[in-house]
């Protein structure tokens, strides 16, 4: 599979919400076709560089004077549900996370895009929770209520719907979005590929956080 690349400084997992801004040229011309085409563009998490460029570096060859970008090879599709145009050199975008992929190859372009060649990873096996580790959607559901309360509005959840709350790979993926982990744990636990393993992790880490105690059951 041929798509361009967006690195972030972020780590988007299958089924994972993503609202972004798109001001840089680089960008605004791949999110406009790809959202036009209804096909998807990769996100790969930065090892070295900055989302954003900066000015050019004197020195540097014409076309290439941003900071160079390094990225880790497993990234997730996003697949764009939503854009708006404010002003012309503007978009607001919200995207959701399917299907992982590892990079093959890529290539920078002139103007500074990514393209790369992607080999699709399989999708999570549908795996139900087992009863030790229940509580940790229990615990999910207590704090998706809470921020309901506050937030209000639905579009600016960090969760959306579907829920699956039976399911290892969705819950333990929604876990890792929403704890305070360093952006090496988060890809950490997107590449791996058993969800009861990551599962396991997320829950170890509530655990060592204390935030796996639910006052009460599903909802």
């Amino acid at each position: 599979m041929h798509l361009p690349l967006f690195p972030l400084r972020n780590v988007l997992f299958p089924g994972g919400y993503l609202p972004l801004r798109i001001f840089e040229v680089r960008y605004l011309d791949m999110i406009g076709r790809s959202h036009k085409a209804g096909t998807p563009f990769g996100v790969v998490c930065l090892t070295h560089g900055a989302e954003v460029n900066s000015a050019p570096v004197s020195g540097m060859p014409s076309g290439d004077g941003y900071a160079n970008e390094e990225f880790h090879l497993d990234g997730t599709l996003a697949q764009i549900t939503r854009l708006e145009r404010p002003n012309p050199g503007l978009m607001m975008i919200r995207c959701t996370g399917a299907q992982r992929f590892r990079v093959c190859s890529s290539e920078k372009l002139k103007h500074g895009l990514w393209m790369a060649e992607v080999e699709l990873l399989p999708d999570d096996v549908a795996v139900p929770v087992p009863a030790d580790l229940e509580n940790t959607a229990f615990a999910l559901q207590e704090l998706l209520r809470g921020l309901s309360e506050r937030l209000g509005d639905p579009d600016e959840m960090p969760l959306q719907p579907p829920f699956q709350w039976d399911d290892c790979g969705w819950l333990a993926n929604r876990w890792a979005e929403l704890l305070p982990l360093d952006i090496q744990q988060k890809q950490r636990l997107m590449s791996l590929d058993n969800p009861i393993l990551r599962l396991e992790l997320v829950t170890d880490l509530l655990a060592q956080m204390g935030l796996n105690q639910p006052t009460s059951g599903a909802v």
